[in-house]
């Protein structure tokens, strides 16, 4: 099974049946509602997002999203969506939008597999107006040893066959780290999820 084949065609349905699973919309449901105006989706892969945009405070939607196969599988979820989506092939390091262009940014689920986050946090904040917000809701290293000396262990591997999936990264430090300034931040385990990949971070930030 070539690489290609397996990104293209296996990876989307695993990534979109693991961002889809019950705890992990929860959360989404929890953080979602919170944006207002024009909405960057970052990494919106099959759009489980957009059914939670609230119409009555959401202008429009930009979905970026840079794999052809979850474009695809996005296709369902933006006919259903009850605000208006545009999604664009583009990563979060290089977004087809103007300097701050975007009143709430949303980043679910994506820091952990963007390959450099520093250049993509950069990225999301130049598209955030000034008084803009970004959203989140990732999971990452968990502050107990044991659990984060298992993550640092099954991280290679996970990487592998999760589409680059980090499993150990410090949130809360990298969106700080990229220029935003956390004004309110709920962590913790999610239920029913492995501990290894189950610690998150759920906030609000704003460019510092």
């Amino acid at each position: 099974m070539s690489a290609s084949f397996y990104e293209r065609h296996i990876l989307p349905h695993l990534i979109g049946c693991a961002c889809c699973a019950g705890p992990v919309m929860k959360q989404r449901a929890k953080l979602v509602p919170g944006a207002s105006g024009v909405v960057l989706d970052v990494g919106t892969g099959a759009g489980p997002n957009l059914q939670f945009y609230d119409p009555a405070k959401v202008t429009r939607v930009i979905g970026a999203e840079p794999s052809a196969g979850m474009r695809r599988k996005a296709a369902k979820a933006i006919q259903a969506a009850p605000v208006a989506v545009e999604l664009v092939d583009a990563g979060a390091e290089a977004l087809p939008l103007a300097d701050d262009s975007v009143d709430t940014a949303v980043l679910t689920f994506t820091l952990c597999s963007i390959p450099d986050p520093g250049p993509a946090l950069a990225e999301i904040r130049r598209v955030l107006k000034p008084e803009g917000r970004l959203l989140f809701c990732e999971h990452g290293l968990a502050p107990d040893e044991g659990v984060a000396k298992w993550q640092k262990r099954l991280e290679p591997v996970w990487k592998r066959i999760a589409g680059g999936c980090h499993l150990a990264r410090p949130m809360d430090r990298l969106i700080e780290g990229g220029g935003f300034a956390i004004t309110w931040l709920e962590a913790g385990y999610m239920p029913k999820t492995p501990k290894f990949a189950g610690y998150d971070y759920l906030g609000e930030a704003r460019p510092a």
